[in-house]
């Protein structure tokens, strides 16, 4: 559907939280209670998905479909038992999940289940480039996503196990300095996607999950330090994010979230993992507007969250790739993304209104 770009003025908490449960509505056609996964998703995208599912439940309190976390809980090992495989990314997607059920239950058995694979994770850090994770087994590649949901994971992991002091936060803090030494950041102040083999920025493109993910594991570490500067370092590529991954001023559409290759995989009608990295930045830029003062990131979600509504969505309450419009197709991923815009959005907006 195609619109203008709405700013958020006069959309109450309960539209948004409607938005939100249409979106979930229809996120839930693709799930196949065989595999406790989602149809057009690979592995690590159904633990997004998942996500999407616990946080949704979070924040609206709709346990329409709370059955599912469970039954994924269940029958998703099926396919890599323990939620382990050879990537490390991967096995930590699976891992935040879980953090984020126990956050939503209290039942251990998912605090349990983060706590298996981040000791998995842990066997993937070595010496080459002083210190940091290689993305999988075969220790080729040290990048930026698998360190930042080691952090995040870790921090979490600490915040759950109420601990004062433990492996989970030395890890935590062993990962955060060596990731900012690491120079992944560049001189945009964006999270760049690796490391040459010798051990220097690559230049891959700067994607939002890179910025998203990040943003998540320093929320988490202020949460369990109180230290500001975690704070100040997460406003940092949050703001570096916001005024250089979005859609230009002269645009129909201006402000949204886009991603390196949006437009090629929109017009190529594609599926593939980059459909997932904005909801990602979304996700995780919702848990730093909680503890940040900054009224910029309300606004930025509330803008994005709007315009999915508006410009990228069919008649079956479908969204698409890009958020800023037109629709291109419908699968999980898109669909979970787009949802978790929403969600924040419902969460940020009080009951009085906007």
């Amino acid at each position: 559907m195609a619109g203008a770009d709405v700013a958020g003025t006069g959309i109450t908490a309960a539209d948004r939280r409607a938005r939100a449960k249409t979106g979930v509505r229809a996120l839930q056609h693709w799930y196949q209670w065989w595999t406790g996964q989602w149809r057009t998703t690979g592995w690590w995208n159904a633990a997004n998905a998942l996500t999407t599912i616990v946080r949704y439940t979070q924040v609206t309190g709709d346990r329409s479909h709370f059955w599912a976390i469970n039954w994924s809980f269940r029958v998703a090992p099926r396919s890599h038992p323990r939620f382990i495989n050879k990537f490390y990314d991967d096995m930590a997607w699976w891992a935040l999940a879980w953090l984020d059920a126990y956050d939503l239950t209290g039942k251990e058995r998912y605090a349990s289940a983060a706590q298996v694979i981040f000791e998995e994770m842990t066997t993937g850090w070595d010496d080459h480039c002083r210190g940091g994770l290689w993305w999988n087994t075969d220790r080729k590649y040290k990048n930026a996503i698998a360190n930042e949901l080691f952090l995040s994971v870790a921090a979490r992991l600490h915040k759950a196990s109420q601990q004062d002091r433990g492996p989970f936060l030395d890890w935590a803090l062993r990962e955060w300095d060596w990731f900012a030494a690491s120079g992944m950041v560049g001189s945009s102040g964006l999270v760049n996607d690796g490391l040459t083999a010798d051990c220097q920025n690559n230049g891959q493109p700067c994607y939002t999950y890179n910025q998203g993910v990040v943003l998540g594991g320093l929320s988490a570490l202020y949460e369990v330090t109180s230290d500001k500067a975690y704070l100040h370092a997460g406003e940092a590529i949050a703001d570096a994010a916001i005024k250089n991954l979005v859609t230009p001023a002269a645009s129909s559409v201006p402000g949204i979230l886009v991603d390196p290759g949006d437009e090629a995989m929109a017009t190529a009608r594609r599926r593939g993992d980059g459909s997932q990295f904005k909801g990602i930045f979304i996700r995780n830029l919702h848990d730093l507007a909680r503890h940040s003062q900054q009224p910029a990131y309300r606004e930025f979600i509330l803008r994005n969250a709007d315009s999915v509504w508006a410009n990228s969505r069919n008649a079956r309450d479908q969204f698409g790739l890009l958020w800023a419009g037109p629709f291109d197709m419908a699968d999980a991923s898109r669909q979970s993304s787009a949802v978790d815009a929403l969600i924040a959005a419902a969460d940020l907006t009080d009951a009085s209104g906007t």
